[in-house]
């Protein structure tokens, strides 16, 4: 097995200022997956106008910070596909350690449901994480995709806020615009994440702290504020 599945978090298994995987305007790669109860389908596979996208686990704190926001949308937005794609663990520890197997991928995906709630449409990636690397490989990035199969809005790093923007910007038939700044997790939701996770996770994320500050919420949130996103409509085609 590669290194994908990593047993301790460090900000060296992302690169943080070079985002990869389709752009805003670029067609959506697809992907075989399987949901939580092990039904399998493809990651396009939706009925609704948009598919809102976002990937994340349960050791994600930016992740489970934004989940109920994210739930929310689809009482507001009643014509979406809301769907969370489980990739690898964002900060393994003894308790909820890497993923061996699919086996324990999904495991874990069924816990996002039936023990924290989650009552959107949980995709399971496989274990070498294809679908989560062509996507960029961020722990808790979010797109829009229209019908079309084409990215309308991305973000590296989901602030709900831009993206309910986006998304009803899109749905009034305008152009997105919004920026999705980076927003740091809940310090609750830390503690709670983190600690479940278990031995282990919080000495690395607290390793890692410090640059993923610098590079996140200082660099990132800069280069956004100069940053001007195509102007995409819901009939983009691509």
């Amino acid at each position: 097995m590669s290194d994908y599945n990593y047993d301790a978090f460090s900000s060296r298994d992302y690169d943080f200022d070079i985002s990869t995987g389709p752009m805003p305007g670029e067609k959506a790669p697809d992907f075989p997956v399987s949901t939580s109860s092990g039904e399998e389908r493809h990651l396009l596979d939706f009925d609704g106008d948009f598919l809102v996208l976002e990937t994340g686990s349960i050791t994600c704190p930016l992740f489970q910070s934004r989940r109920r926001m994210m739930g929310a949308l689809e009482a507001e937005f009643p014509g979406i596909s809301n769907a969370v794609l489980y990739v690898r663990e964002a900060h393994p520890g003894a308790a909820i350690p890497s993923h061996d197997s699919f086996e324990d991928k999904r495991a874990c995906a069924n816990r996002l449901r039936e023990e924290d709630g989650e009552a959107r449409l949980v995709l399971v990636d496989g274990i070498e994480g294809a679908a989560h690397n062509a996507y960029g490989g961020m722990p808790n990035a979010v797109f829009i995709i229209n019908r079309n199969g084409c990215v309308l809005f991305r973000s590296d790093w989901n602030n709900p806020s831009a993206t309910r923007q986006a998304l009803a910007t899109l749905i009034a038939g305008g152009s997105v615009r919004a920026r999705s700044y980076f927003r740091p997790a809940v310090p609750t939701t830390v503690l709670r994440t983190l600690g479940r996770a278990g031995k282990g996770a919080w000495p690395d994320f607290l390793r890692g702290l410090p640059v993923l500050i610098w590079c996140n919420l200082i660099k990132r949130n800069i280069r956004l504020a100069f940053n001007r996103p195509p102007a995409l409509t819901r009939d983009t085609t691509c």
